[in-house]
């Protein structure tokens, strides 16, 4: 293996590993979305990885160059992000913007515990609220 075959080797590793959050947003770098992953559709013509319960916020991308899908008929909702081409903005109005670079992600909501009580659902699990 010559240097550059191992240095390109070495970025595609990093890439791979890549993991980027943005408040309750995790995106996590994938090696393929699954070929059953359908197109969510924009919002206001941003794709929209979180909408914030309290505030209103929206963790977006208004880049037309990504793509949310997400897996259809799921208990617990998997969606992913593809970037093509060019590096992407997630933004947010209380974060700091993030850079995506082109990829392929699986896009993660931060959950919270919540206790079972005998008058509540069998649900252990929520969303937490932004």
């Amino acid at each position: 293996m010559n240097v550059q075959t191992r240095k390109d080797q070495t970025r595609k590793d990093q890439l791979r590993e890549a993991q980027y959050r943005q408040g309750d947003v995790l995106l996590i770098a994938v090696d393929a979305i699954p070929g059953r992953a359908v197109p969510v559709p924009r919002d206001q013509g941003e794709i929209v990885l979180a909408y914030g319960e309290v505030t209103g916020h929206r963790h977006a991308i208004a880049e037309p160059h990504a793509e949310l899908l997400a897996l259809p008929d799921q208990e617990i909702e998997r969606r992913f992000l593809r970037v093509v081409g060019v590096q992407a903005r997630l933004l947010h109005e209380e974060h700091d913007t993030i850079t995506v670079p082109p990829g392929s992600y699986q896009v993660v909501r931060q959950r919270e515990y919540v206790p079972p009580a005998p008058a509540r659902s069998s649900r252990r699990f929520r969303p937490v609220l932004d």
